[in-house]
């Protein structure tokens, strides 16, 4: 005799009533997310080609700006990382991430830097000897 079957018995551990914890965005939600997506890519876009910003390197700050601004949007709208997902682990592990990046980022150009003001200076007559 077999025993009838149920929802439950073939769930599988994949229930998505029993665990909303709201964590999952809506589709309001992600509408934002991708309309402020597109305007944080519009908006950079025009101000490179109408030659906006006439200094490239504030022109390139400006555009880096507006590139973390949208990283942290996607993480927010549709990574749904905040405080409380995963109980906080998540948001524990960008900051570790961040926190090793920022380390490997600064001593790299630490290293380049010491390396080029205590090479020794060559001059151009020296340079033709060289293989």
């Amino acid at each position: 005799m077999t025993e009838p079957t149920t929802h439950a018995a073939h769930d599988h551990g994949h229930g998505h009533d029993d665990h909303d914890d709201g964590t999952h965005g809506s589709v309001g939600s992600y509408t934002i997310g991708f309309l402020l997506s597109v305007v944080l890519t519009a908006i950079p876009f025009w101000l490179i080609m109408a030659k906006v910003i006439p200094n490239s390197g504030t022109a390139a700050f400006v555009v880096l700006a507006f590139a973390v601004v949208q990283i942290v949007v996607h993480m927010v709208y549709f990574l749904h990382m905040n405080t409380k997902s995963e109980g906080g682990w998540n948001m524990l592990a960008l900051i570790f991430t961040l926190v090793l990046v920022v380390i490997l980022l600064a001593g790299s150009l630490w290293v380049m830097h010491h390396l080029n003001v205590n090479m020794m200076p060559m001059a151009p007559h020296d340079m033709r000897n060289m293989p």
